[in-house]
């Protein structure tokens, strides 16, 4: 792979600010969000980490003085609709923060890495607007602040000039499995991406016709039937990016339904799915957006470590500085 970063080091860096820093204000302009804070750890009895796929094993040890284990958050989809609570946001607004999080399990390559850095946003709807309408509307405004990102890098870094459509496709994981029935769920992806070089690949959870969903999801936050992902087409690497996963949120109804078919009902037990249950925490829509994930797109870059620092075997850097690819 012949490949040669437009940026130095220290203009890396300082374009990474300038990427994070100018996609947040979109971003939290487009949905109407407020910045708050957000933990690195929760106690894990309470049901709000994030067991992601199911297998993946959160980073746990104990507090001292409390004498209680805490576990690091895998995401904070659980987190924030409790937050959304107690700070008191009203129907149309919502939070965003920046999540932190380690994943142990993590099969470390070109775009996957032990640490995890990503903006975490939610904010509360309608029953009304428990639909699909609702959630294509949030993912347009989405795409929108994508593309006003794309012409302040390109304004600034004339060198990294994007071909992103003018808008995104929305397909459902059913279509592309009519569509491509050869193809493994990623060869789909990656058919999809570079076909229409933006898409929303929507209800993922699922079985499909062949008794396997599209991809994992938790069963406990978002709707299978409501939820999807950004997706762009990569030249850099010549593969689909997803940039964000997102969704509306379950309801008391959904949240059975779906428990009950991954056979997690004990979680009914846990504070955070009774508070759904009993129709305590409100309605949302939420997702995260790899910070990561844009840096490395808008700066083509061709390792994730290019664009975040963490950490990785001798053979790997020794490997990609053979490449050219020098991690941060």
């Amino acid at each position: 792979m012949k490949y040669k970063s437009a940026l130095s080091l220290i203009e890396t860096e300082i374009a990474i600010k300038f990427i994070k820093d100018t996609f947040e204000k979109e971003l939290a302009k487009a949905l109407k969000l407020t910045r708050v804070s957000a933990p690195l750890f929760v106690f894990p009895e309470t049901g709000l980490n994030d067991n992601l796929n199911g297998y993946e094993r959160a980073v746990r040890f104990d507090v001292l003085s409390l004498g209680r284990d805490v576990e690091i958050v895998q995401s904070l989809a659980k987190w924030k609709r409790m937050a959304l609570l107690k700070y008191g946001f009203n129907a149309g607004t919502g939070l965003y923060t920046d999540m932190n999080a380690i994943r142990r399990d993590e099969n470390l390559d070109a775009f996957h890495s032990v640490y995890v850095d990503q903006w975490d946003w939610e904010k509360i709807i309608e029953r009304k607007n428990r639909k699909f309408s609702y959630l294509k509307k949030t993912v347009k405004s989405i795409y929108r602040a994508i593309l006003k990102l794309s012409s302040a890098v390109e304004k600034k870094y004339p060198m990294l000039k994007q071909n992103l459509p003018k808008d995104i496709t929305f397909i459902s994981t059913e279509q592309l499995e009519k569509e491509y029935p050869n193809l493994t769920r990623k060869q789909r992806e990656d058919a999809v991406a570079k076909k229409y070089g933006a898409v929303f690949l929507h209800k993922i959870g699922w079985n499909l016709s062949d008794g396997k969903p599209h991809d994992g999801r938790a069963a406990d936050y978002d709707d299978w039937k409501l939820n999807g992902d950004i997706i762009l087409w990569y030249d850099t690497l010549s593969t689909a990016f997803e940039i964000s996963s997102m969704g509306i949120r379950v309801d008391e109804k959904s949240l059975v339904k779906q428990l009950k078919f991954k056979k997690e009902l004990y979680k009914l037990e846990n504070p955070y799915c009774r508070s759904i249950i009993n129709n305590t925490l409100p309605l949302t829509i939420g997702g995260g957006i790899g910070q990561w994930r844009l840096c490395m797109f808008f700066l083509k870059k061709a390792h994730i470590g290019e664009v975040q620092s963490s950490v990785w075997s001798e053979e790997c850097i020794k490997e990609n500085a053979d490449k050219g690819i020098y991690l941060l």
